[in-house]
């Protein structure tokens, strides 16, 4: 059985499989640019459906459709992104059965890629993904069965991230930074030893500018691209970047980071983040950063490794029961750690393995909180007024979370009628060590 897995960007889509050999590869196709992948046409451009599309068509020109296709989406505006992939893709297939279409957020994408290898250890990480158009950035905390996403940031420029970087270098240079020029300027950035040569020309210029600001690190169209110009110009990286991980990370705050997407090639930016005191989490050996995601989920579509994608923490509700002829209060189970499913179906209260059946009171406030089974620290969620039924009434008690990391308490009656959904907000997904929810 076939699987295939698609990263759409502002400028190129990658596509990826597992080699014969069990690991992920990039799947070359006819046209790609070699290391980028399928350059977005000029029509699809600032439309990733419409991207997905003509990639999808470009590799089923080429291949077999594939049984399950898994889509990298990003973090920010995930459920939108989620919804269009799918529809464009399961109406995009020329012959054979439209494939099984999922999603996979880019922060879950890259972390199956470190789990895939045993190196990710259970704690709270910042994905970076660093392309043409944005900087974002996705706090996550990996426990040994969950991914879940605590917070999230995007900076996106007017004229994009790197693409205004890359902009910048090139009008400074005295260049119109067109489609060729752009080109021109990645393909002298992937010859050999020209980062080696990029870092030590930086460093040399950095302690003696009036010596080494002229000097050359790449010629374009026989233009010179001075370090002076690349010092100039760096800000718009180092700045967007910085200005993310304060919004996602929070004051006085600290994770090792995953650097993905195509900036994350250039080196300049890791002495700036060493500087700052930011550890980086390494690839495994010979990893493309901008490849990281599609591969990945090339791994968690072949079903080498779990995407998990779930909610890390328990969920208590309040409750009451009658023993002896007394009232007393308990709490009740309604989802354990690692099975809350962003999107997917409703988790229900069991016992003994079948679901619990309970009555509601009205007027009563209904206690919610969540737990972190290892710890055992919890946060409390906000009450809940439920409508009161009859004696004989009995609901299923469930909880729902959807993609966007909303949640919902739901109430099937064992009868007849539709279930009732009563809305939870946002789950806390870093119990204890985010700054936005425990304070410093």
């Amino acid at each position: 059985m076939t699987a295939l897995a698609i990263d759409a960007g502002s400028r190129y889509v990658r596509l990826a499989r597992l080699a014969p050999g069990g690991g992920p590869e990039p799947v070359g196709l006819p046209g790609a640019v070699p290391g980028e992948g399928l350059p977005v046409p000029e029509a699809a451009r600032g439309d990733r459906a419409a991207a997905l599309r003509t990639a999808y068509d470009a590799y089923l020109r080429h291949h077999d459709a594939p049984a399950r296709l898994l889509v990298v989406v990003p973090q920010h505006d995930r459920a939108g992104h989620a919804r269009r992939a799918a529809e464009a893709l399961t109406t995009a297939h020329a012959r054979g059965p439209a494939p099984d279409v999922r999603t996979l957020a880019t922060p879950h994408a890259v972390l199956a890629l470190l789990r895939h290898t045993g190196g990710l250890a259970p704690g709270r990480y910042a994905v970076c993904d660093l392309g043409a158009a944005a900087a974002e950035v996705s706090v996550c905390v990996v426990t040994p069965g969950a991914v879940a996403v605590a917070a999230a940031s995007r900076n996106a420029p007017d004229d994009g991230y790197g693409a205004g970087f890359d902009a910048a270098l090139l009008t400074r240079s005295g260049l119109t930074p067109d489609d060729d020029t752009r080109r021109a300027l990645a393909a002298v950035r992937a010859e050999p030893g020209a980062g080696r040569r990029l870092a030590l020309v930086l460093d040399r210029a950095a302690r003696d500018p009036a010596r080494f600001e002229t000097t050359a690190v790449h010629h374009i169209a026989g233009r010179p691209v001075t370090a002076g110009t690349v010092r100039a110009a760096l800000p718009l990286l180092t700045d967007g970047l910085d200005r993310a991980l304060a919004e996602a990370l929070g004051p006085a705050r600290t994770a090792p980071l995953a650097l993905a997407g195509g900036v994350a090639r250039f080196g300049p930016l890791r002495p700036h983040l060493d500087a700052a005191g930011l550890p980086l989490t390494a690839f495994p050996d010979g990893t493309d950063p901008a490849h990281a995601a599609v591969l990945g989920a090339a791994l968690v579509a072949a079903g080498r490794v779990d995407p998990a994608d779930r909610y890390p923490y328990e969920l208590w509700i309040g409750a009451h029961r009658t023993e002896a002829g007394r009232p007393t209060d308990r709490e009740l189970l309604i989802s354990a750690a690692g099975t809350l499913e962003p999107g997917g179906p409703p988790v229900y209260a069991e016992a003994d393995g079948r679901r619990v059946g309970v009555r509601t009171a009205p007027g009563r406030p209904v206690r919610v909180r969540v737990t972190d089974p290892a710890s055992g620290a919890g946060a409390p969620l906000s009450p809940l007024t439920l409508p009161g039924s009859g004696e004989t009434d009995r609901f299923h008690v469930g909880v729902r979370l959807a993609v966007d990391g909303t949640a919902a308490l739901v109430l099937h009656p064992l009868g007849a009628g539709p279930p009732g959904a009563f809305p939870l907000g946002t789950l806390p997904a870093d119990i204890g060590t985010d700054s936005k929810e425990v304070g410093p």
